[in-house]
C-alpha cells in the first residue's frame, strides 16, 4: 500500500493505537531537545520519575532563551541544567553554542527519526525529514524517561510546490503566504508534507525557515522528503552517514492538497500582531522603519546571513534605523568571521548579537516607544517584543536589509541591486567543543539547586464536581505569551509560586490575586476564551502556574494542541462549547458549576455547564481519549504516572 512520508515515519515508530486520523496514538520518541526556559522544570519531573539515565538515543539540553544573566536565577538554572545533563546521560549545549533549532538542524538531525522538543519551532527538524513536534516539558521528560508520546493520529496535508522562487523572494514569504491562505486557526491535528518538484530548487535551511513557522498554523508539524538535497546538507556536515531517502509513494493518499508555483510569489509582511497578517510588501511601501532585527531560530542560517552581509557589503545602515544580527549558531558566527562577512556587517553599523534567541522572545533588543520593527522571527504578538507600543512586522532577511538601508518598508526589488547567489559550503566549520558530553561516573555528580529552583508543585485528584466562578473572559487568539509572559519573567521559570504572579499580567493584572483568594476559600477559578486559545508557544507554566493558582477547567470556543495537552497534563479540564454562540451567554464572575463532573468523565458522559447567575444550562464538548480523563481524574499526569508505577 502506498504511503505518504507521515505515514512511513509513523508506522514504524507506533507504540499503540491505528494509524487513523482522530484517533489518538502513542508513538516511541528516538530524540528529544530542551531550552532553558523550559528545559529546567522538564528535568525537575524527570527526576521526580527516579530513572537513572534517559532512554532516548539522544537528548540534548540548550541553553538559548535566557542568556542575559540580570540577577543570579538564570546562571544557577544553567548550573542546574548542566549537572543534570552529566548525571542523566544528556548532551548539553553551552550558552553561546546556539539556538536549539539552529544547533540540532546542523549537528543532530536525522532523516525519519522522531523528535521531540519542548519548544513549539522543534518542527524546524522537519526540514530534515524528521518527524519533529513541540510539546510541554513534562511530555518530554515522560519520553526521556522511555515512555511514548500520545498524540491525536493527524490528517495529512499535502503542499506541492512548482518553479523556482525569483530573486528577492524568499523561504520566508512561502511560508507568509501558506499562513494567509490557512490562517493561525482551524489546522490542529493536521500534518503539512511538502512535495513537488519545487521541494528541490530550496535548501535545507530554506526548507527549515518553511517548516519553523509552520507552527504558528497551529498543526501538528511540517515535513519535507529526505533527498539528494538532504544528502548534500547532512554530507557537509560530516554527517552523510545520518542520511536515509525518505520521500512518498507514488499515489500515496493525502486528505487535502494545496498547489503553490515558487515563481508566482511576491516579497511579503506580516504585520502587527499576528503572524497570519499577511500582506504584500509593496502595500506597505513608504512605511518609516525604527528598528530591524536578523536572526532567531527562523531566519539565522549560513545562507541567510550571508545574503544580509553580502547586501550590506560597502553599504551604511540608515542612520534612524537601529539594526541588530544574532547569527543563529557558534558555526554559523565562526563561518561569518572566517570568510569576512561579519567585518563587512560590523562595518556597515549592524550590532552584532549573541547567538541567541534573544530579542525574539522579548529578551533584550526591546524598540522604543510606537515603534516600527522589522524582524525576521517568528512571532509579532502584542508586547512580546518587550515594548507594548511597538508595532512588529515579520519579514524575509532581504525585505529587513530593504528596510535598515532605507530607513523605510522597501519591496527588496526596488532596491536596485543585484540578487547575492550564496551557496552552501561544500563543508562546514564544525567544533562541537561546546557541547558537553554526559559524566563517565554519573554517579559521583551532584545536582546543584539554586535557591530558585523549587520542587514541581503537585496537584489534587479532579473532585466530584467543579463549583466556582468565571475569574476571567478572554476574546480570540490568547496566546501562552498572553497567560505566560516571556522576556524578563522567563528567569522565574523554576519558582512556580513566583512565577505564578505574572499569569495573564498584560491582560489583568489582578488576575492572580483574585485566583489565590478564590482558592484559599475553597472557590474553582474558570477561564472561558473565544476562539484558538492558548497558540504560540509550547510553554508548559500557561497551564502549571494556572494549576498552582487554583484553576480548573478552561472553556473555549477551540483549544490548540500543545496548550490543551499541557492543560492535561496539569489536570485542568479543557472545554469547548458545543454551539460557538454559547460563549456570549457567560460573563466574567458568573458562578458556574459542573456537576457530576468526575463521574461524567470517568464514564465517557456529556458535560453540561450550569450558570448559576443566569439561571442557564450550556452543553460542553470534549475529545478526551480514555487514557486523558484518566490523567485528568488522578490530578495530572505526574500523578497518574505514581499511581501506575504503584500499582
Amino acid at each position: 500500500m502506498s504511503q505518504n512520508i507521515l505515514q512511513k515515519i509513523l508506522s514504524q515508530h507506533l507504540v499503540s493505537g491505528d494509524l487513523t486520523p482522530g484517533e489518538e496514538i502513542g508513538i516511541k520518541i528516538d530524540q528529544t531537545l530542551t531550552q532553558d526556559a523550559t528545559g529546567t522544570m522538564a528535568y525537575l519531573q524527570f527526576e521526580s520519575m527516579r530513572i537513572p539515565k534517559v532512554q532516548t538515543e539522544l537528548s540534548v539540553s540548550y541553553v538559548d532563551h535566557n542568556t542575559l544573566q540580570d540577577g543570579f536565577e538564570n546562571a544557577d538554572d544553567h548550573r542546574y541544567l548542566q549537572t543534570v545533563a552529566a548525571k542523566y546521560g544528556i548532551l548539553y549545549s553551552r550558552a553561546g553554542n546556539g539556538i536549539c533549532h539552529q544547533v540540532h538542524l546542523e549537528r543532530f538531525g536525522r532523516p525519519g527519526r522522531t523528535l521531540l522538543g519542548s519548544d513549539s519551532h522543534t518542527p524546524t527538524g522537519g526540514g530534515i525529514g524528521m518527524l519533529a513536534m513541540g510539546a510541554g516539558g513534562l511530555d518530554v521528560a515522560v519520553a526521556m524517561g522511555g515512555g511514548p508520546f500520545y498524540l491525536t493520529c493527524p490528517k495529512v496535508t499535502r503542499i506541492e510546490l512548482t518553479g523556482r522562487l525569483q530573486p528577492w523572494v524568499a523561504a520566508k514569504d512561502v511560508i507568509l503566504y501558506i499562513l494567509e491562505l490557512l490562517t493561525t486557526k482551524g489546522n490542529v491535528g493536521t500534518v503539512i508534507e511538502y512535495g513537488g518538484e519545487g521541494v528541490a530548487t530550496l535548501t535545507v535551511p530554506e526548507r527549515a525557515t518553511i517548516t519553523n513557522m509552520g507552527a504558528e498554523l497551529g498543526v501538528t508539524t511540517s515535513v519535507f522528503p529526505s533527498d539528494e538535497v538532504t544528502r548534500m546538507f547532512l554530507a557537509a556536515q560530516d554527517r552523510e552517514g545520518d542520511w536515509v531517502e525518505l520521500t512518498a509513494d507514488p499515489g500515496a493518499e493525502y486528505d487535502c492538497t494545496l498547489r503553490i508555483d515558487l515563481g508566482e510569489l511576491v516579497p511579503r509582511l506580516a504585520k502587527p500582531h499576528s503572524p497570519d497578517n499577511v500582506c504584500p510588501v509593496s502595500d506597505m511601501a513608504g512605511t518609516k522603519v525604527h528598528q530591524v532585527m536578523i536572526g532567531s531560530c527562523t531566519n539565522s542560517s549560513y545562507r541567510d546571513l550571508m545574503v544580509v552581509a553580502s547586501l550590506l557589503k560597502g553599504r551604511q545602515v540608515h542612520p534612524e534605523v537601529s539594526v541588530g544580527v544574532a547569527p543563529g549558531s557558534r558555526q554559523v558566527l565562526g563561518m561569518l568571521t572566517q570568510n569576512g562577512a561579519l567585518a563587512d556587517l560590523v562595518t556597515s553599523g549592524v550590532r552584532i548579537l549573541e547567538s541567541a534567541c534573544g530579542f525574539c522572545i522579548g529578551n533584550g533588543q526591546a524598540p522604543q516607544t510606537n515603534a516600527i520593527s522589522i524582524r525576521t522571527n517568528n512571532r509579532n504578538f502584542e508586547g512580546r517584543s518587550g515594548t507594548r507600543s511597538a508595532q512588529v512586522y515579520l519579514a524575509s532577511p532581504e525585505t529587513a536589509v530593504a528596510a535598515a538601508l532605507t530607513g523605510a518598508v522597501t519591496d527588496p526589488r526596488e532596491l536596485g541591486l543585484s540578487y547575492p547567489g550564496i551557496r552552501l559550503p561544500e563543508r562546514f566549520w564544525i567544533d562541537d567543543s561546546m557541547i558537553l558530553t554526559p559524566a563517565a561516573n554519573p554517579e559521583t555528580i551532584e545536582v546543584y539547586r539554586g535557591p530558585n529552583i523549587g520542587d514541581p508543585p503537585a496537584n489534587n485528584p479532579l473532585p466530584e464536581e467543579i463549583r466556582g466562578v468565571v475569574t476571567l473572559k478572554v476574546g480570540d487568539k490568547i496566546t501562552t505569551d498572553h497567560i505566560m509572559p516571556a522576556g524578563s519573567r522567563l528567569k522565574y521559570r523554576s519558582n512556580v509560586p513566583k512565577y505564578a504572579g505574572f499569569v495573564f499580567e498584560g491582560v489583568d493584572p489582578t488576575f492572580p490575586e483574585r485566583c489565590l483568594s478564590n482558592r484559599d476559600k475553597g472557590i474553582h477559578n474558570i477561564i472561558v476564551g473565544g476562539a484558538s486559545y492558548g497558540q504560540g508557544s509550547s510553554r508548559e507554566h500557561a497551564a502549571l502556574c494556572p494549576m498552582y493558582l487554583g484553576v480548573k477547567a478552561v472553556i473555549a470556543q477551540s483549544l490548540e494542541r500543545i496548550h490543551t495537552a499541557n492543560l492535561i497534563n496539569f489536570g485542568i479540564v479543557p472545554l469547548t462549547f458545543e454551539k460557538e454562540e454559547d460563549y456570549g451567554r457567560i460573563e466574567q464572575g458568573d458562578s458556574i458549576v459542573l456537576p457530576d463532573l468526575r463521574e461524567r468523565l470517568k464514564t465517557g458522559q456529556a458535560v453540561t455547564l450550569r450558570n448559576v447567575t443566569k439561571e442557564t444550562e450550556i452543553p460542553l464538548y470534549h475529545t478526551l481519549s480514555t487514557r486523558q480523563r484518566e490523567i485528568i481524574l488522578a490530578g495530572g499526569l505526574l500523578n497518574f504516572t505514581r499511581s501506575a508505577e504503584q500499582s
